[in-house]
């Protein structure tokens, strides 16, 4: 099959695309950075330097394809992130339609059932409906729970404060995943022959603890086993990020996430559709996290 992958080489991205040209597929590599292209193609794919933001270029990069796996790359200091993701959304409606793609994997996010109430996670619902309106299309939306990843910000807070916090009670369960079972579940989307026509879900997650085994578990690995996670207010929590720099539209998309997380509306679809939880257990991942933390001055 020749696949197009979008994210770059990213965390999610990279070992999905290693993983298809390893079962002998044609993949194509969208990315906007021309140093990445050597590693790109070291990894057995072409590489398409471009920006998701130009519609032409995703619809001559998309032609002949089987399966695309469309994501929107973070952008952090976008003003309106919402605004945003619905920009990318069109892009990918427009090149998906003038290339006749006739299957798509999007990476969406568990909350995206959800028209409010869930901050930065609006943005992955906006697209799902814009996808949604192509016709004839064989689509997945791939809703991944909440990263490990996301982990790797609380670094400073606990080397400056001590603990681990934000506006989530410590007592709250969690879905985590890891981007390799991502990857691994938009591997098996994409080669799948027998997608439907229209429109499927499928969450992803690894691993389901609370907010306080988290910090219990990281805490273990980098040697803190007292490490406590704290619950803040929205307005601490957005008070904190401000002080760190990022913009006020950011900010209220990450307390909006928090937030229904805290109060269970993120996950209330998952937890009516939950799937077979993945390989990668939150003690796995602590070892990564150990890893980064000693790395990071």
């Amino acid at each position: 099959m020749k696949i197009i992958i979008t994210g770059s080489l990213g965390n999610i991205s990279l070992p999905l695309a290693t993983a298809l040209v390893q079962q002998g597929h044609t993949v194509t590599v969208i990315s906007s950075q021309p140093d990445r292209q050597a590693t790109i193609e070291a990894l057995g794919a072409t590489a398409a330097i471009g920006s998701v933001e130009d519609a032409d270029f995703l619809a001559a990069t998309f032609a002949g394809a089987a399966a695309v796996y469309a994501m929107v790359p973070p952008s952090y200091r976008a003003p309106d992130s919402r605004a945003y993701f619905q920009r990318i959304g069109r892009h990918y409606a427009q090149a998906i339609q003038q290339a006749r793609v006739p299957r798509v994997v999007q990476l969406s996010s568990w909350g995206a059932h959800r028209d409010h109430g869930t901050g930065g996670i609006l943005g992955s619902h906006d697209v799902e409906e814009i996808l949604r309106a192509v016709p004839d299309l064989a689509l997945t939306h791939l809703r991944p729970t909440s990263f490990y990843t996301n982990y790797y910000g609380f670094v400073g807070m606990i080397k400056g404060a001590g603990f681990m916090g934000a506006n989530c009670a410590g007592d709250r369960p969690v879905a985590l995943v890891h981007p390799r079972d991502i990857a691994a579940a938009a591997a098996e989307e994409l080669t799948n022959p027998a997608a439907p026509i229209g429109r499927t879900i499928r969450y992803v997650a690894s691993d389901e603890r609370t907010q306080a085994e988290v910090a219990h578990a990281l805490g273990a690995a980098i040697g803190r086993p007292d490490l406590r996670w704290v619950a803040f207010s929205d307005e601490q929590m957005r008070e904190n990020l401000l002080k760190n720099g990022l913009p006020a539209s950011t900010a209220a998309d990450i307390v909006g996430i928090y937030a229904s997380m805290s109060s269970g509306a993120l996950g209330e679809d998952y937890e009516q559709h939950k799937p077979t939880l993945g390989q990668v257990k939150l003690e796995d991942f602590a070892k990564e996290f150990a890893a980064a933390f000693k790395q990071e001055h």
